[in-house]
């Protein structure tokens, strides 16, 4: 089976919910990993996760919200439930600018303490901000650069402090030249993929809401990238998504 490591199936869809989880499935995505951006969708992500077999989810705090205080939302009874693998999305997103630099890295770094004192993974969002999340992300934590976009210099640093990285449907599009090169140079067993849907469906979706079911398309091509028959790399993608999240059992 195929996993989607990260789709916010907590976001409104058009038909519901259940039907996109339908079509991912029939579509052979048998799990898919739904991370919190919001901390009000926390308690609706793990929710979720409880209503269906192959449904998980991380928790966190996005950099938007950089305001929040994590403790009031990532406590110990919500990051000791089984179905709770990691913490994410958080991170640094400078993309609309820096006035809130300062409450964007207080946020980040409670919640890689909390990750920590948990001895969780974490899922790491950066946007235009590769110097201070590098700086940050010391070597202390892992997990995985999630929709990773950023440069072969900020994956090599990572890479060498034990991440993942995860290739989204930004991976099929036309002008990502640079990306499908950054991914020839990761080594496949650091690779995992994503839809981040609702968002950044891949080529022949763009355009569209974005489902975990579109999945395969960002596989296909990184099949293609790393000489892999699809089905091989179907395998290895299931093997590095247990080692990013460990509370998985692979069931």
């Amino acid at each position: 089976m195929f996993i989607d490591t990260h789709c916010h199936l907590t976001d409104s869809y058009c038909d519901g919910v259940d039907s996109v989880i339908r079509r991912a499935m029939e579509g052979g995505v048998g799990m898919m990993i739904c991370p919190t951006a919001n901390p009000q969708d926390i308690p609706s992500a793990i929710k979720l996760s409880d209503m269906y077999d192959n449904i998980y989810c991380t928790i966190g705090i996005h950099p938007e919200y950089a305001e929040t205080d994590a403790t009031q939302y990532l406590n110990h009874d919500t990051l000791n439930h089984p179905k709770v693998l990691g913490v994410g999305e958080i991170g640094l997103d400078y993309h609309f600018g820096t006035e809130n630099r300062n409450a964007q890295i207080k946020l980040f770094e409670q919640q890689l303490d909390i990750a920590k004192k948990y001895a969780l993974p974490v899922a790491i969002h950066t946007r235009d901000a590769e110097e201070d999340t590098a700086a940050i992300l010391g070597g202390d934590v892992c997990g995985v650069m999630h929709c990773f976009t950023s440069s072969w210099d900020l994956a090599k640093k990572m890479l060498d402090r034990g991440f993942m990285f995860s290739a989204s449907g930004i991976l099929t599009f036309k002008n990502a030249n640079d990306i499908r090169e950054t991914f020839k140079k990761i080594p496949t067993d650091r690779i995992v993929i994503e839809t981040d849907a609702p968002y950044c469906a891949p080529v022949p979706y763009r355009g569209k809401v974005c489902e975990p079911s579109m999945v395969i398309e960002t596989a296909k091509v990184l099949a293609d990238i790393k000489n892999l028959q699809l089905d091989e790399l179907e395998t290895i993608l299931m093997q590095n998504t247990k080692s990013l999240y460990p509370k998985w059992h692979g069931k």
